[in-house]
């Protein structure tokens, strides 16, 4: 015999192991219940389910009598003839209900093993939504997990309720090393469903990262005293961090590094020793591309077309304007939201024993120009002071478009 109290006990243990509360368990219950009615009896419009806080289950079928050779017996199946509602009870009567208790015994093996797998996909189904509702309301919110399973470059990492998460290769910092068992930080940066199956997304690259490792770090952006108006990162490498003030007796870019870089070294460390440079925000554009370039010292800055902006440097200031590969102006137009076009001042006895790239334009592409003028070479002696490899190094330029150019440039000077 099947124990209705024991099978409804193990159903309400493992809803508890899978996070699922009792009530939504046993209203759960009382639907798969109703199914396997529907499949003994056809419908389950006079049945009532009852699922007591102890565990017990119980099943009542109410049908009205009527008499023995009444023609409702074969139409109305909420109906139960005179004699038979007296082997139930004998002192029932015609017009009266009765309420006809029902073991699962009634229902057979299959029908109660069908309800059992029912109900585990629909508890299955309760822990997909639960994970993904949870997960929905973290997005943007950094997580802690342990390191389950690498595939290949991604990764596959475990919160505290054992559910998986994703941190894809393209998400991970590219010095990132990961060793299964380790614990990692990262951001939830997406959850989205895939073939009904909720899918957690994390991201170590995001700007959304670095900007709550801000906030865990900077109790003053915790509090809304001082705000991050834009991050731009090139992760690993470097990124910029504009920030405001609300409160004029605090300086921000103080307050986010910290007596003598403490608050600033722990987000550096967990970045993987990625540069991160602190900005003071404004609305003063020129004065917000000058900080944008630091530390390079701007000479003059002129406004052009097509949010284009022009930056004229003393020659020893254009490397440094420029960074690393280009990574210190490519992240300072990011930041202003403007190309930054890097121009190299010089005297004028200079000027005369050198060529503007511009006249250039009939023999050489206007595009190969720009690229060029990118990283602050506008004149023909800033081309030729460096070497092809260096040239092939900081532009986007294949080596045999270089050295034509290198050709032309130095025949005007033959």
């Amino acid at each position: 015999m099947i124990n209705t109290k024991e099978l409804t006990e193990s159903f309400m243990e493992f809803a508890k192991s899978k996070g699922i509360d009792r009530p939504t368990m046993i209203s759960v219950l009382e639907d798969v219940f109703k199914t396997m009615i529907r499949k003994k009896y056809g419908s389950d419009e006079n049945f009532e389910v009852i699922i007591n806080a102890d565990g017990d289950l119980e099943i009542f079928r109410y049908r009205r009598i009527v008499s023995n050779d009444s023609e409702e017996l074969a139409e109305d199946p909420e109906t139960i003839s005179l004699n038979d509602a007296l082997k139930i009870q004998a002192d029932f009567e015609v017009g009266e209900e009765i309420a006809e208790s029902i073991g699962l015994e009634e229902f057979g093996r299959r029908i109660v093993m069908t309800g059992r797998q029912t109900l585990m996909q629909k508890i299955k189904d309760l822990e997909k939504e639960a994970l993904f509702e949870k997960y929905s309301e973290l997005v943007g919110e950094i997580i802690t997990g342990e390191i389950y399973q690498i595939v290949g470059r991604d990764i596959i990492i475990m919160d505290e309720e054992g559910s998986e998460l994703l941190l894809p290769k393209s998400q991970q910092i590219p010095k990132d090393r990961f060793k299964k068992g380790e614990t990692t930080r990262s951001v939830v940066e997406e959850v989205k469903l895939v073939n009904g199956n909720p899918r957690i997304i994390l991201s170590r690259t995001s700007p959304g990262f670095l900007a709550k490792l801000f906030e865990q770090e900077v109790p003053e952006i915790y509090d809304g005293i001082i705000s991050i108006r834009k991050i731009v990162r090139e992760p690993g490498e470097r990124a910029k961090v504009a920030v405001e003030s609300y409160d004029d007796r605090i300086d921000p870019v103080g307050a986010c590094v910290g007596m003598k870089g403490s608050r600033i070294h722990s987000i550096v460390r967990e970045l993987n020793n990625e540069n991160i440079d602190v900005i003071n925000y404004t609305e003063n554009m020129d004065l917000f591309i000058s900080r944008a370039l630091a530390p390079a010292k701007i000479s003059q800055i002129r406004a052009e077309q097509n949010d284009r902006v022009s930056v004229f440097l003393k020659p020893d200031q254009v490397s440094l304007a420029i960074g690393k590969g280009g990574l210190n102006i490519k992240l300072a137009s990011r930041l202003v939201g403007l190309e930054i076009d890097v121009y190299r001042e010089t005297d004028d006895l200079e000027d005369e024993e050198d060529i503007d790239l511009r006249e250039f334009e009939d023999e050489i592409e206007p595009w190969m120009l720009d690229e060029l003028r990118k990283i602050g070479l506008d004149t023909a002696k800033s081309v030729l002071e460096l070497t092809v490899h260096d040239l092939v190094r900081r532009t986007d330029l294949e080596e045999e478009s270089i050295v034509f150019i290198v050709e032309v440039i130095r025949k005007e000077f033959e």
